[in-house]
């Protein structure tokens, strides 16, 4: 590998949108820096099932949802 090409990897800590944090490995900002973040896990509509509306374009999220139904029941 060629020195000197790669950024610095060290420890940061996250904060959650709802006030927990957990400390990880990042090339953002500076060792101990904090990233607060405005969209996580638990407020996204795609991770939380939201009211985002699906298109159904082509019968493609009807044959997704016949594929799977009862998957995790």
């Amino acid at each position: 590998m060629k020195k000197d090409i790669h950024p610095n990897y060290h420890r940061i800590n996250v904060v959650m949108t709802d006030g927990t944090e957990f400390v990880t490995y990042s090339t953002y900002g500076a060792e101990g820096d904090t990233l607060k973040l405005d969209i996580d896990s638990k407020t996204h509509p795609a991770w939380t099932g939201g009211s985002q509306h699906l298109i159904d374009r082509g019968g493609r999220l009807t044959r997704f949802k016949r594929k799977y139904e009862g998957f995790l029941k």
